[in-house]
């Protein structure tokens, strides 16, 4: 019976015992489920993470602190061209950084330093491109409790080349304006030089200091022009379309390019003959013709042969195909060709992209080939472009031609030149060298003159001797009262008044359309045949003065330093139109 009992307790606490194993067993089960439930739930929200992570643009990394790659996201893959698999494991400083930076150390010791880190970098894709950064490190833990490094890369790339494009059209902005004076003050200087040489060439009996003046002469015509084409490239001034003796546009920027280029560079020209006009702008086409010698020019740094040439030509259907808008018809080329480094197959189909270029910083802007094609372009014409490597570059435009008579050649000057018979003109301007030798050419040439240095005095000169005075020559620009000013004020007073109006600017007088009509403009540098000519179809439209029996009393410039400029009495100054 004993045993029995004894039997009986001890399967009554193995009961208690299964029935307490079975209770922990529950126990356990269900916390087991319950921490695959959590894992389940924080492995899916990984995989969502993971998946958003893929969908950004950025590159998403993560890397321990000996630089090996953790984590790689689509993102990473999109812009550096590495898949996860390739990149995952690898050390960062290997992938993205040139051999020779120490950027990753870098970054690494200011992110454990600061616990976070934010640069601007170059970085290196797969491909050997060049891309630029803006990287942002942040250091943390993993679920296991080791410090890793979480690194977020935008690509700036595309960013950060338009804001040196904005940089670089601020530059030819500010060259735009700077040339605005600069070329104000070359043409005061070169217009004393071509009158002086023209006055003493006159003079000169011994030939041979005859060409030398011949030659400072066509210098300084050729200094001008190249002056005021300058001027308008900067301004982006566009001449009004005309018919264009194309030969004789080549004829002149040959002289510039002789002038100007390297003399290891040898220039060849071949025209055909009776070129067809072409429609368009003398400054634009004169532009497109500058930018493609400029390339080749520099396409051969240690000289070479640079050929201009042009020529009639009949486009048929087939070759006008591959270059549409072109129709068939008749077309004047124009060929520029160097034998020059060439341009690499890769690059030529991106060379008329603007602000693309192969030069090095600051040697280019880009912007050449394709202002090159963009005008081009507005003359209805078309480009074609062939290059070899090592061998040299050949660029022909098309422009098609008109049915009219070529442009007229300009003039011979006459040896003749117009005298003053004893007429006084007022000459009005602040460089006292430009009024000295315009003073002494007139008077050679039969004029009585008189001078002022400013707007102010000249006026005040005019209301003195306004019956003696048969024409006034004023500058445009000059301190305290201009040369627009002045005329407004003039003519208020005498709408007969005779003027020729003078500038080293190219742009129209600012002046009202009825009184532009009115006054002829010269742009400095003149010629002196151009000066007098002016002066004599001006004076022989007034009405006739009688020169006077003796010059009028002269206002020496040394005598009146410049003042404010002064308004005469009852005279009210305006800048809107006005009845004359």
């Amino acid at each position: 019976m004993q045993n029995e009992a004894e039997l009986r307790g001890e399967c009554d606490r193995l009961v208690e015992k299964v029935t307490e194993l079975t209770s922990e067993v529950s126990r356990l089960s269900q916390s087991l489920q319950t921490e695959v439930s959590a894992r389940r739930h924080v492995e899916d929200h990984f995989h969502t993470q993971e998946g958003l992570l893929d969908m950004t643009s950025d590159a998403v990394i993560v890397c321990n602190l000996d630089g090996r790659v953790v984590a790689w996201n689509q993102g990473s893959t999109r812009i550096y061209g590495w898949s996860s698999e390739t990149a995952n494991g690898k050390l960062l400083s290997k992938l993205f950084y040139p051999p020779e930076s120490n950027h990753f150390s870098a970054n690494l010791a200011a992110t454990i330093a600061k616990r976070e880190y934010l640069a601007e970098e170059n970085h290196m894709t797969s491909m050997g491109r060049t891309i630029f950064v803006q990287t942002r490190w942040t250091l943390g833990r993993n679920l296991e409790g080791k410090d890793e490094i979480l690194i977020v890369n935008t690509d700036v790339t595309e960013q950060k080349e338009l804001e040196r494009q904005f940089l670089r059209m601020q530059r030819l902005e500010t060259v735009g304006l700077l040339a605005s004076g600069i070329a104000h003050d070359l043409n005061n200087v070169l217009a004393p030089i071509l009158m002086a040489s023209q006055n003493l060439l006159n003079d000169i009996k011994d030939e041979g200091q005859a060409e030398l003046l011949r030659s400072i002469e066509v210098s300084a015509r050729r200094g001008g022009a190249l002056v005021h084409q300058i001027l308008s490239y900067a301004r982006g001034t566009e001449s009004e379309r005309a018919p264009l003796d194309v030969k004789q546009l080549l004829h002149e920027f040959q002289k510039v390019a002789k002038d100007t280029f390297p003399r290891s560079i040898q220039i060849v020209t071949r025209f055909g003959k009776d070129l067809r006009p072409v429609l368009g702008s003398k400054t634009q086409l004169y532009q497109a013709i500058m930018n493609l010698c400029v390339n080749a020019r520099d396409a051969m740094p240690n000289g070479g042969i640079l050929q201009i040439e042009a020529a009639n030509i009949v486009l048929d259907t087939g070759f006008v195909s591959r270059h549409p808008p072109a129709a068939p018809g008749e077309y004047v080329s124009l060929r520029i060709s160097d034998n020059g480094v060439g341009i690499p197959e890769d690059v030529i189909e991106r060379i008329f992209d603007p602000f693309f270029t192969t030069k090095e910083a600051g040697k280019g802007t880009g912007l050449g080939l394709s202002t090159v094609l963009g005008i081009v372009k507005r003359h209805g014409g078309f480009l074609d472009v062939s290059s070899k490597l090592g061998k040299g570059s050949r660029f022909t435009i098309y422009l098609p031609t008109i049915e009219t008579a070529s442009p007229a050649a300009a003039p011979e000057p006459s040896l003749i030149l117009p005298s003053g018979n004893g007429r006084v003109v007022l000459v009005v301007d602040d460089e006292r060298v430009i009024r000295d030798i315009t003073a002494s050419t007139l008077k050679k040439n039969g004029y009585q003159v008189l001078t002022a240095c400013d707007g102010t005095e000249g006026f005040a000169l005019f209301t003195q001797h306004r019956n003696e005075i048969s024409v006034i020559v004023t500058d445009m620009s000059m301190p305290y009262m201009d040369g627009a000013k002045m005329i407004r004020a003039l003519f208020q007073i005498d709408s007969k008044v005779k003027i020729v109006a003078v500038s080293g600017l190219n742009e129209e007088v600012n002046l009202p359309e009825m009184l532009k009509k009115k006054i002829p403009f010269l742009k400095k540098p003149f010629a002196l045949e151009k000066l007098l000519e002016t002066l004599a179809e001006v004076i022989e439209s007034a009405p006739v003065k009688e020169a006077p029996a003796r010059p009028p009393s002269r206002l020496q410039d040394a005598k009146l330093a410049p003042s404010p400029p002064l308004t005469p009495p009852d005279l009210k100054l305006h800048d809107g139109p006005f009845e004359v």
